[in-house]
């Protein structure tokens, strides 16, 4: 799942985590700079259901997609 948040980000994203019963969710803040819509790059934090959490650099949409994917390849290998 995704969470797009720009107050109480981990609070909330966890709460979506939750509710909708995910293995994680991907975090995105309005509140970095250079991440968000208007932007060819992105900063994203993993929440997983086990309580961890996985923060990931600045870095080109892209480069983030290949992140998400990579988490969903090892959490499927489990």
């Amino acid at each position: 799942g995704f969470a797009l948040e720009t107050e109480n980000e981990e609070e909330n994203a966890a709460g979506k985590l939750k509710k909708k019963n995910l293995d994680f969710i991907v975090l995105n803040s309005l509140n970095d700079s250079g991440a968000g819509f208007k932007s060819e790059t992105n900063k994203i934090k993993i929440l997983f259901k086990n309580g961890n959490i996985k923060t990931f650099d600045l870095k080109s949409k892209k480069e983030v997609a290949e992140d998400i994917l990579n988490e969903i390849i090892l959490l499927s290998n489990e």
